[in-house]
């Protein structure tokens, strides 16, 4: 983990006297609005969707030209690369990266998320915003929340069954249970569109069953059954993979706080946050996630100007002395691992003193 970074050059006497004004946070703002960083770029965003949506659509039809062969399953990979490209985007509209009126935000989320990759827009922006509000709190943040795998020794502590079970082992698990991510994604929206619990439902579940009706009918028209099948379990792993692979280096391994903490919004984003070290191509695969820090600090920031930021967001912090953690992706891994590993052994030690328990009792 690496904490210490080369300083952005130092502001003149008279702006550093107009940073110095208000909460840290609202010293970084400014300077980050000063540099035109939070200014959106409709052109780059164009190019970007256009590029992506064409490859998309060449993808698809790569997949009738091939027809009934096994190298489908290379399209099957293909499509979740583009699959996840396209949630990259639906990302971005939902933080209004892409545009600052909520009613085109709103429009391109549901198109990409619901027609693009079947999953509510609503539903998630829902969810995403309570984790932007709230990364890695404890009981706040709905993506720590108890599911197939448990982030804190409490939550570890009080599983029973079959969780138990899962618990224990969840660090060998991990990858493993990403494959059900998109699986997963899908069959939540759907629950929340008919729980009525999302704005646009109607308009949603249109278009979510459009791109499910879609998607099954050119597979099985093309395909025979069980190389369609073979393919979607491809697909679909492949795109829960990658997604999630995407998302978790993010916070996974880093501090869990609880809601009595006492931290300010600049420091509770950083210390819960971890960057990802890269080139060009590292910001094309991660979606731009790879500047976790700075998308949490300024999430309605264009993806393109994330870069730009760094440096200014990590010489800030090293002046007021706020960790930022910042390391390779195999090494974010590996810190992930470690952390569902020490939480596992939670469950380990307690069911080995439930046996030696049992062994003594007369």
């Amino acid at each position: 983990m690496q904490s210490s970074v080369t300083g952005a050059a130092a502001p003149q006497s008279a702006e550093l006297s107009a940073l110095r004004r208000g909460s840290d946070y609202a010293q970084l703002s400014r300077q980050i609005r000063q540099a035109g960083l939070m200014e959106r770029r409709p052109g780059r965003y164009a190019w970007r969707i256009t590029v992506t949506v064409l490859l998309l659509a060449a993808s698809w039809t790569g997949f009738v030209l091939v027809g009934n062969s096994w190298w489908q399953l290379a399209i099957a990979a293909l499509l979740a690369v583009m699959f996840t490209q396209v949630g990259f985007l639906g990302h971005d509209a939902g933080h209004r990266q892409i545009s600052r009126s909520r009613r085109v935000s709103s429009i391109l989320g549901v198109l990409l998320g619901n027609l693009g990759v079947g999953m509510s827009y609503d539903w998630w922006i829902n969810k995403h915003t309570r984790h932007h509000a709230h990364p890695n709190i404890e009981g706040a943040d709905p993506d720590i929340s108890v599911g197939a795998l448990a982030f804190t020794s409490r939550q570890a502590s009080d599983s029973k069954g079959p969780l138990s079970i899962l618990f224990r082992y969840q660090a060998y698990l991990f990858f493993p249970l990403l494959l059900g991510e998109a699986t997963s994604l899908h069959v939540a929206s759907i629950r929340a569109l008919a729980s009525g619990s999302t704005r646009n439902r109607f308009t949603e579940a249109a278009l979510l069953a459009t791109h499910i009706a879609g998607y099954l009918t050119i597979v099985f028209l093309v395909l025979p059954p069980v190389k369609a099948v073979v393919f979607m379990v491809v697909n679909q792993g492949l795109f829960g993979l990658y997604l999630g692979a995407s998302f978790a280096p993010n916070h996974k391994g880093m501090p869990i706080m609880t809601a009595e903490d006492e931290c300010d919004f600049l420091r509770r984003q950083a210390l819960t946050s971890r960057n990802i070290t890269g080139d060009w191509l590292t910001d094309l695969t991660l979606g731009g996630l790879n500047y976790q820090i700075e998308h949490h600090l300024f999430p309605s920031m264009p993806r393109s100007n994330l870069r730009r930021a760094q440096p200014l967001v990590r010489d800030f912090c090293l002046r007021r002395e706020v960790p930022y953690c910042q390391t390779s992706l195999t090494a974010s891994y590996a810190q992930a691992l470690r952390h569902l590993d020490t939480v596992g052994k939670t469950v380990r030690r307690r069911d080995a003193l439930a046996a030696t328990a049992r062994q003594v009792a007369p």
